[in-house]
């Protein structure tokens, strides 16, 4: 099948989201990251508009190695009453030194007369002198239609003059843009295949997800004739974000049969690429999020998890593995026999003989989540459970007392203590430890406790730490849920505690993750694995 390029705008504009800020630095990992999964153009900014923009053009010239990837600069067509040659936004996009360039410029009537107030005339007239000056200077254009959707539905007969003009005056690629989001499927379908009959230009389309269809427009474009798709990864952006190529990338390599990137090997990348985004803005990742979520090869009920066992295509539209991610079965009570017997599988556990063992840890889990505990996204927790119920979870330390106290004096700083004692390998340890918090005393004592006798702990720390109160009703006093995300630098793993006493809980989730990785370190086959984030 014919190639689609993709042009990601994650650094233009995606950086336009909200709450969303991005350093020259930032954007430079990302530029990076595209170009390895084999991204077609990254467009990197306006590097008129603002020193950041214009310092990042700099420094990629001599920083980035892109092996698959076309950097893009960003502007607008000239100013009116300006020449192009004596338009200063202009001359930044040449000085910039990206190859190819994207220029935008008004397809609707409307915004013509009431956001440039100039002629319509006119308006044409800066669209073909501003791409006619830039390919003098031998750059690839790539013309950006704004609402050109909108545009095409209320003058048709304006909006494709303004292609028209782009065309004649050298444009690369015609972009057809839904700036406002608003347009659905069957219009775009119906829209890119009449500018494709009528356009000697390639076609590309640019939507936004004002109307949650974002993605689906873009395909619909694809299968109407468009051979370019603009998008940011993980759909971040203005408003409501642009089309997500974290789910188109997959839908075109793997469901309609287009090449998008430099090889199809680079789509087992695409988790990885999402998290990595993520993380550089500082964004939680959705974890129901298509292809890529935490979630999105997880199963939970009894019927699908058996069914999953027998053949995963039952229950899954693609193998999680082709994007880099990985099926997770979970356990609730929801579960029947077959989620505990995958997760023994994935652990390395025989029970075909053990199904009393099984039954009665099912029931058991559905107990504890009836009280409130939760396993589906503590899951070290619950392989805990299974290991001691099946007598393969070594003991590594005997519980006796803990104390906990807190202390604040006019002028100091709020400070806790905790004291713990338990039995290590047949010894009695008993540790004092303060911390900014009780649990963070709590977490000091343990582990200033076990590292004589276990100093790979010095690898793990904890990650996040959150609480939730189960019965609100019952305000302070009622009963609260404690998860704690841990990690050792490459592998991360989640524990669970319930108690009326957020200490307690605190303590329960505290040892489940100590306990988890003691238990990992000594038996570090691929299947203990801990869970990807």
């Amino acid at each position: 099948m014919e190639r689609v390029q993709l042009l990601d705008t994650t650094l233009r504009d995606g950086s336009q989201g909200a709450g969303i800020s991005l350093t020259v630095a930032d954007k430079l990992r990302i530029a990076q990251r595209l170009d390895e999964i084999g991204i077609g153009y990254i467009e990197g900014g306006f590097p008129s508009a603002n020193p950041k923009d214009h310092e990042f053009f700099q420094r990629a010239a001599s920083e980035l190695k892109l092996q698959h990837s076309k950097l893009t600069a960003f502007g607008s067509t000239r100013r009116p009453s300006v020449s192009a040659d004596e338009d200063e936004s202009l001359a930044g996009l040449l000085h910039s030194g990206a190859p190819a360039l994207t220029i935008v410029g008004k397809a609707w009537d409307f915004h013509v007369h009431d956001a440039l107030q100039v002629s319509l005339d006119e308006n044409l007239q800066m669209i073909t002198d501003t791409i006619s000056w830039l390919k003098k200077h031998n750059k690839e254009i790539i013309f950006d239609a704004e609402h050109f959707f909108d545009g095409f539905m209320r003058n048709p007969e304006y909006a494709m003059a303004t292609v028209k003009a782009a065309e004649d005056a050298g444009a690369d690629w015609i972009t057809l843009c839904d700036t406002n989001g608003g347009t659905l499927p069957h219009q775009v379908h119906e829209i890119v295949t009449a500018v494709c009959k009528q356009a000697s230009a390639k076609v590309g389309v640019h939507t936004h997800n004002d109307g949650e269809v974002a993605v689906a427009n873009s395909l619909a474009a694809v299968s109407a004739g468009a051979r370019m798709i603009h998008g940011t990864i993980n759909g971040i952006g203005e408003r409501c974000g642009n089309a997500n190529l974290v789910s188109i990338i997959p839908n075109l390599e793997l469901k309609l049969q287009h090449p998008c990137l430099a090889s199809s090997s680079h789509l087992q990348q695409l988790t990885e690429l999402s998290k990595f985004v993520n993380e550089v803005v500082n964004l939680v990742p959705h974890g129901y999020q298509p292809f890529v979520g935490h979630s999105a090869f997880a199963h939970k009920g009894g019927i699908h998890a058996s069914a999953i066992m027998k053949n995963p295509t039952t229950y899954e539209h693609i193998r999680p593995e082709l994007v880099g991610n990985e099926r997770r079965i979970l356990v609730s009570e929801l579960s029947g026999v077959s989620n505990l017997q995958y997760q023994a599988e994935k652990l390395g556990l025989d029970v075909r003989g053990e199904k009393d063992k099984v039954r009665n840890l099912l029931n058991e889990i559905k107990k504890l989540e009836h009280e409130g505990y939760q396993f589906e996204d503590a899951e070290a927790s619950q392989e805990l459970l299974l290991l001691k119920a099946l007598g393969q979870l070594p003991e590594q330390f005997q519980f006796d007392s803990m104390q906990v106290e807190a202390t604040k004096k006019i002028g100091d700083e709020f400070t806790s203590q905790a004291i713990v004692k338990f039995r290590v390998q047949n010894e009695m340890v008993h540790t004092v430890a303060t911390g900014n918090g009780p649990v963070n005393a709590l977490d000091k004592a343990l582990r200033k406790a076990m590292q004589p006798f276990y100093p790979v702990i010095e690898t793990m720390h904890l990650t996040d730490y959150k609480v939730r109160v189960l019965e609100e009703k019952d305000g302070t006093a009622g009963k609260v849920r404690v998860i704690i995300e841990s990690t050792n630098g490459h592998d991360v793993w989640r524990t669970v505690g319930v108690s009326e006493n957020i200490i307690e809980a605190s303590w329960e989730a505290l040892t489940d993750s100590l306990t988890y990785f003691l238990w990992f370190i000594q038996k570090p086959t691929k299947e203990t694995a801990a869970y990807p984030v």
